[in-house]
């Protein structure tokens, strides 16, 4: 008589883990123990956005706080620009140089060098007309036989080496008026693109170590404080904007052929205002097993693939972690 207790126990154990092998959630959502058949369950996951300076530095400045919003071009921090700024100044000037070298390859030379190569022609000019006048005279003097053939050779010679002045520096002045040759102007505007490139590498690490948002945002976390040194590229700011925030859930093997990029899906979450919709885009080509971890016939249910959807921009922000429960798929 007192078996029979203990076996009716047994009994009744062994009925309930049958039925909960063979039928599973579902005898326990009949009893509203389990989960509800009729949602895809998930959670709300932020893709945050890390801001970091390429160079190492002391932190001087960082106006934003945690749970900030900021707007598009706001001032996240500063890294201490002394360094760079002088690496900006320092290449201004190369570049400045390398413009009036430019131009002064194309305008030739001064006004005043020109002006000076002329009064020289002038005089050379003068001397010429003297000397002529002095070969003339001793052509003259040597028919009758009253000078040297040596005086005579002199004043030829005289003559001969006053014209060759002139002419070079006839030249010299039509040079002059001349700019560099082709070679050399090309070369030094290559110099000016080369020093021009380098200092807009410098401006843009001058405007790395003082970034601003890239679009509006919620500052999720800060990671330095003013006066500490920041190593390169360790982020100091994450920021999560509004539209890089999706759902991620899980939709059984049955239902998935329904889940398509594009299509729009209704959702419920905690404390969340009715009517929330998002749109999928991303449907994982992987199968997934809810446990226990066994493929069969009977355990095909229990196969569930991940699906994204981004949220509308237009609803109330959704914080990262928040579980949800979306809505079946309509056919």
């Amino acid at each position: 008589m007192k078996r029979a207790p203990l076996i009716a126990v047994v009994a009744i154990a062994a009925t309930i883990l049958v039925t909960y092998g063979v039928w599973g959630d579902r005898a326990l959502a009949l009893l509203g123990l389990g989960p509800d058949p009729a949602r895809y369950l998930g959670y709300v996951e932020g893709e945050t956005s890390l801001i970091a300076p390429p160079i190492a530095g002391r932190l001087i400045e960082r106006p934003v706080e945690r749970g900030q919003l900021v707007k598009k071009g706001d001032r996240l921090f500063v890294i201490d620009p002394v360094v760079a700024k002088s690496e900006v100044a320092r290449a201004e000037a190369t570049l400045a140089e390398a413009r009036a070298r430019y131009e002064n390859m194309l305008t030739g030379k001064r006004q005043e060098e020109q002006d000076v190569i002329r009064g020289q022609r002038r005089e050379i000019e003068a001397s010429i007309a003297l000397a002529e006048t002095e070969l003339k005279r001793q052509t003259q003097l040597l028919e009758r036989s009253i000078t040297t053939r040596q005086a005579y050779d002199q004043a030829e010679s005289q003559v001969r080496q006053l014209k060759s002045r002139a002419a070079s520096l006839a030249a010299q002045e039509r040079v002059g008026d001349l700019a560099a040759r082709p070679d050399e102007i090309d070369a030094a505007k290559a110099l000016i693109g080369q020093n021009q490139a380098n200092l807009e590498q410098m401006r843009k690490r001058l405007d790395d170590l003082m970034p601003a948002a890239p679009e509006d945002a919620l500052v999720e976390n800060t990671f330095f404080n003013t006066g500490e040194w920041v190593p390169a590229g360790t982020p100091v700011v994450s920021l999560l904007p509004s539209f890089r925030v999706k759902l991620r859930f899980f939709v059984p093997e049955e239902d998935v052929a329904q889940a398509k990029a594009g299509k729009q899906v209704g959702f419920t979450c905690d404390g969340c205002p009715p009517g929330l919709k998002a749109t999928i885009i991303y449907v994982s080509p992987r199968a997934e097993f809810t446990p226990p971890v066994i493929y069969s016939q009977s355990a095909r249910t229990k196969l569930v693939f991940l699906v994204e959807a981004r949220p509308e921009t237009a609803q109330a922000p959704l914080s990262p972690g928040l579980p949800v429960a979306v809505q079946p798929f309509a056919d």
